[in-house]
């Protein structure tokens, strides 16, 4: 199983150690034919992207992408966005993505959410729920129903690291997101989705990304622990969108 893609790195725009150009020379280090460049939402306080600096990253990526590619090598612009809102509201605004590739999705601690209520949920129960079984199904349900409202507003190609920061309900999330055909990410950097949560996803129809949210650009297309994963779960490389076999 060969990685041919990665479709989640960070940059210097956010919280990443690279430029963009750093992270698109790695790639072409490790063989990839594409690379997507998808920092944290503006909606993080601690390291989100500003919105502004989004459009001064595409322009960024259209010239590279001139330059590249006589390399073998398509850069994509995208945003991990996050969710702000139980609602299902996310924080990235309709301007933002029309000049978007891809658009990635996942659960964050520290984001600014719609209200004081949802930041106590987003930011302190979810990771208390971890400790007090007694609010964790009620998390939980909270979490998943926000994820589906997302799934239904929003053009989102990937749900980044599920139930790594919120614990969701992963069959519902893969059932709705097969749906709409929006992939599951094997997360090289979190536990999750973790063997147990894959095979649970792979009894719907979901496909899968395994990518290294890297941070450095020495982490580009470093997935083997995911690769780890996938291969113990038995999912069938024809479901893993992003790699071929060697």
């Amino acid at each position: 199983m060969r990685l041919i893609a990665d479709y989640h790195t960070h940059t210097i725009y956010s919280h990443g150690k690279g430029t963009i150009r750093d992270n698109v020379e790695a790639a072409l280090k490790k063989g990839l034919k594409e690379i997507g460049i998808c920092d944290h939402g503006p909606g993080h306080y601690l390291y989100g992207v500003k919105r502004e600096n989004l459009f001064k990253m595409k322009k960024e990526i259209d010239q590279l992408n001139e330059e590249y590619k006589e390399k073998g090598i398509r850069i994509l612009l995208g945003v991990e966005a996050n969710i702000i809102g139980y609602d299902g509201t996310i924080d990235v605004d309709d301007e933002i993505i029309e000049i978007l590739d891809i658009l990635l999705l996942g659960f964050h601690y520290g984001v600014i959410p719609k209200s004081v209520k949802e930041y106590m949920i987003l930011n302190a129960m979810n990771p208390l729920s971890k400790a007090l079984p007694f609010i964790r199904e009620w998390v939980e349900r909270k979490n998943t129903e926000a994820i589906l409202k997302a799934i239904e507003r929003y053009p989102i190609d990937m749900i980044t690291h599920p139930g790594d920061k919120a614990r969701l309900n992963i069959k519902e999330v893969a059932e709705a997101a097969y749906r709409k055909g929006i992939a599951l990410e094997i997360n090289a950097k979190h536990n999750e989705l973790s063997v147990e949560s894959i095979r649970i996803a792979l009894g719907t129809k979901v496909d899968f990304y395994i990518n290294s949210d890297a941070h450095h650009p020495s982490e580009v297309g470093e997935v083997e622990k995911a690769i780890i994963r996938a291969k113990k779960a038995g999912i069938p490389i024809h479901r893993i969108r992003n790699v071929e076999k060697q």
